[in-house]
């Protein structure tokens, strides 16, 4: 989680609201990603998003059995799909999105018993952390 928050901080100086995620297998780094929809021009370019597509690029398989994905905010709804679609195993994160978080303040989508895989998740970890990131970029914003 610490590697996902020094993404979300990269993401913070581009100008991005702050959210990073790494993609873990066998205990190695398979993917890495940082929020960059405005400066990719890509409202898929979430950080969740990107460090996927690294991780099925170095396991040469989109279904990422096996594989643990931290984020350092809760994965909206199209993340959450992705998770599903990539047959992850768990997803650990830290703060909760209470606006557009799909895994638990808003859906259930990763572990929803209506769909074919369930992704295991944890929450919280370095939550405050992550949780003080965001608030102090949005406050700055405003």
């Amino acid at each position: 989680m610490r590697l996902a928050l020094e993404l979300a901080r990269e993401a913070e100086e581009a100008g991005e609201v702050p959210v990073g995620a790494v993609a873990v297998r066998a205990g190695a780094v398979v993917g890495r990603g940082r929020n960059s929809p405005l400066l990719a021009g890509d409202p898929t370019a979430h950080a969740e998003m990107l460090a996927l597509r690294e991780a099925a690029a170095a396991c040469g398989n989109y279904r990422l059995e096996g594989v643990t994905l931290y984020v350092t905010l809760e994965p909206c709804a199209m993340c959450a799909g992705a998770l599903v679609q990539a047959r992850l195993k768990r997803l650990v994160f830290g703060a909760r999105d209470l606006r557009f978080g799909a895994v638990r303040s808003k859906f259930r989508i990763a572990d929803s018993d209506v769909l074919n895989h369930r992704v295991e998740i944890v929450e919280g970890v370095l939550g405050a952390e992550c949780t003080a990131l965001l608030q102090e970029f949005f406050r700055r914003r405003r």
